[in-house]
């Protein structure tokens, strides 16, 4: 067996769509699927043959060994650790904290794995808001990632008009993995020889993932290939983890199971678990507890044009906890781990951990969401860029302004008196002109020259007990009396600033 490890660098946000929310929304995985990886390099593999997706690619002599019998797994490439070097795994669903509890001032937190003890039963507990982990050297310690997130509003636009139209031009939501992460990807192959046909389709850096890629979403990087005949998931020995009082078993990825009448299992007390997991250990099971979840998962054919049928599985991180009768081999675990159980194990799914971490109640839990490094912005003078970053300035400056005078206008109380709607209809039509003509001389000369009778009705209209004209002479002489300066500014780049005030 050989395994081949490599990083993937977001460049862009990456729209990898799960099931979450709602019709009108996208929401991508916290990761990148092995299937998205699988995909790309079966791309890359027939354009070397000179073939295209319509071809029959399974022809080809060593395609199915590759790509499709599952001799070669292509696992999720998950968060990436600088700091620990190391690839994170999804948070055990056994690992709770207690409700309300936040970081000290160190940066800690007690997590509680109740997979090894019921705790205080007169606290309430909750699960992690992270999503992945990754042990310290001792395992008493754990860290804690987030994956970034890019929320964009999108709407619908006609292609021949290229804009919104009735029936149209529906509003959407795309909730997407930012750019600046890294996450790690792995290839299990157990012919060795075929780390040579897939490392070399890894070569070329730059890639584009996901949907939307002509919206500005999928460019990623790879780098830091590597080759490795002794590669574990877990990083762990497998020989100290066969010595325990029981066996825990945690998914670390989702997991789907089907009996052989053909139904897909997601009960945890259905035997199908218990009986796939003696026959990979060679031990006898019983079923002491779990903590498990579930989930949709699908997928898209590119061959067929086609979404994969959408079916149930136990998502990653569930735990199931046996006790056992036998001897815990060290050879079954690693062969039960390097191959994982279930169907589509060829995209990553189906991936367990045997006694992944000591058997301790609570870990001390450190939350480091630093790995996300945004470029920064560096924009030359009078160059192209820095016109449209003064663009965007004003626009967001706009927006800014607007929203602060509707909240301004909706603190304030006006008492209209004897103010007429021609007066005010009068007043509107001048202020439409002073903001075509932008300046304010059209307002002033109107209120300069009003008729006894409407200079009477502004006088005695208030607006939080002021004269109505003298308060908009005064907003005309100050406009930025009613707002504090700090509102007046927005920088687009923090190495080359571009501030638009009003």
């Amino acid at each position: 067996m050989k395994v081949i490890t490599f990083l993937l660098h977001t460049k862009q946000p990456i729209l990898v769509t799960s099931f979450q929310g709602n019709p009108n929304s996208d929401v991508s995985f916290s990761y990148i699927p092995g299937s998205v990886i699988r995909g790309l390099l079966i791309s890359r593999y027939l354009q070397g043959c000179g073939l295209g997706k319509n071809d029959d690619i399974l022809a080809l002599p060593d395609v199915k060994r590759l790509f499709f019998s599952g001799e070669s797994r292509y696992l999720n490439a998950y968060l990436y650790s600088g700091e620990q070097e190391k690839r994170t795994l999804p948070i055990p669903l056994s690992w709770l904290k207690i409700k309300d509890d936040k970081y000290s001032r160190y940066g800690e937190m007690n997590v509680y794995d109740f997979s090894y003890r019921c705790h205080d039963e007169d606290l309430s507990y909750k699960s992690l808001d992270e999503s992945f982990c990754c042990t310290v050297d001792d395992d008493r310690d754990i860290i804690l990632y987030q994956e970034g997130r890019h929320i964009n509003i999108h709407n619908m636009r006609n292609r021949k008009k290229g804009k919104g139209i009735d029936g149209s031009g529906a509003v959407f939501r795309y909730d997407a993995l930012s750019s600046g992460q890294t996450f790690q990807a792995a290839i299990i192959c157990d012919n060795p020889n075929d780390v040579k046909k897939i490392k070399p389709l890894l070569e070329q850096s730059k890639v584009w993932l996901g949907g939307s890629q002509s919206a500005g979403y999928g460019y990623t990087e790879i780098n830091n290939v590597q080759e490795f005949d002794d590669w574990s998931e877990l990083g762990i020995d497998a020989s100290c983890r066969g010595e325990r009082e029981l066996l825990r078993v945690t998914l670390l990825s989702d997991l789907i199971l089907r009996d052989k009448w053909g139904h897909y299992i997601v009960n945890p007390e259905a035997e199908l678990v218990t009986e796939l997991l003696q026959e990979y250990l060679d031990v006898g099971l019983e079923l002491q507890d779990s903590y498990t979840s579930t989930v949709l998962v699908g997928g898209f054919n590119r061959k067929w044009g086609l979404p994969l049928p959408q079916v149930p599985a136990f998502s990653a991180g569930s735990v199931f906890v046996f006790s056992y009768s036998g001897e815990l081999k060290a050879e079954k675990i690693l062969n039960l781990e390097n191959r994982g159980i279930g169907e589509r194990r060829v995209d990553g799914f189906g991936r367990v951990a045997i006694n992944w971490l000591e058997e301790l109640p609570y870990f001390r839990a450190k939350l480091l969401d630093d790995d996300v490094e945004l470029e920064e912005a560096k924009l030359e003078a009078k160059s192209e860029d820095q016109k449209i970053a003064v663009k965007m300035a004003e626009r967001l400056l706009s927006q800014k302004l607007d929203r602060l005078l509707l909240e301004k206008i909706d603190s304030l109380y006006f008492n209209p008196c004897r103010l007429t709607n021609s007066q005010l209809s009068r007043l509107m039509i001048v202020a439409q002109q002073s903001l075509a003509e932008k300046t304010k001389s059209p307002i002033l000369e109107l209120l300069k020259k009003l008729p006894r009778n409407a200079n009477s009705q502004f006088e005695d209209s208030k607006l939080d007990g002021v004269s109505f004209k003298r308060r908009i002479t005064e907003w005309l002489d100050n406009p930025s009396s009613w707002i504090g300066s700090q509102h007046l500014q927005v920088s687009i780049s923090k190495s080359a600033p571009i501030n638009q005030t009003m």
